[in-house]
């Protein structure tokens, strides 16, 4: 619920969205919005839906470019990464997209049919921001959970982290990694 000049608006945040915005913990947040009117007799009322970049506002609404998928279906079906579901579409994986909350057999296909060989940009920009941002090691998470009870925020840990591991590509467990840091942030 977003309230601003005594209004209250609800946002509908996709199930991975919403992971990735309670993950990241930060104060301020902006939203990249896709607003839907929906008509009930002679009475309208807006549905809106939340994403954390224009690229993934762009995905949704590839998906409900398809005919047999709404809003609320898509939201529901945004509950993998983007590069996940655009990957499944582009193989033509019917297994996979009918694991999505709320798509079927015939869904499945539909989405095939209508977006396969139209998803590589979607493709391409998640390699390229996931090349920026190289996944954690299993033996920093442990080193993370010591940030955040030390109460950095998340996604400023991760950088500490990342930074530290650019520069001593060697260090292989928590306490050394830990070490480095205090290290970095006293000098």
């Amino acid at each position: 619920m977003l309230e601003t000049g005594g209004l209250a608006y609800e946002i509908v945040l996709p199930p991975c969205i919403a992971e990735k915005v309670f993950a990241a913990d930060q104060g301020d947040l902006a939203l990249e919005i896709h607003a839907v009117l929906n008509l009930e007799g002679n009475a309208g009322r807006f549905s809106f839906y939340g994403f954390t970049n224009p690229i993934e506002r762009e995905f949704f609404e590839a998906l409900i470019s398809v005919a047999s998928i709404g809003p609320k279906s898509a939201a529901r079906a945004f509950s993998q990464p983007m590069s996940r579901i655009a990957q499944a579409i582009d193989r033509g994986d019917h297994a996979f997209l009918q694991s999505l909350p709320g798509i079927g057999q015939q869904k499945a296909r539909d989405i095939v049919a209508k977006l396969q060989g139209k998803v590589t940009r979607f493709l391409l920009i998640q390699e390229a921001s996931a090349a920026a941002h190289p996944p954690i090691p299993d033996f920093a998470d442990e080193a993370l959970a010591v940030l955040l009870q030390l109460e950095y925020k998340r996604g400023e840990a991760e950088t500490m982290i990342r930074t530290t591991l650019q520069a001593q590509p060697a260090i292989r467990d928590a306490e050394t990694l830990l070490s480095e840091i205090y290290r970095q942030k006293t000098t």
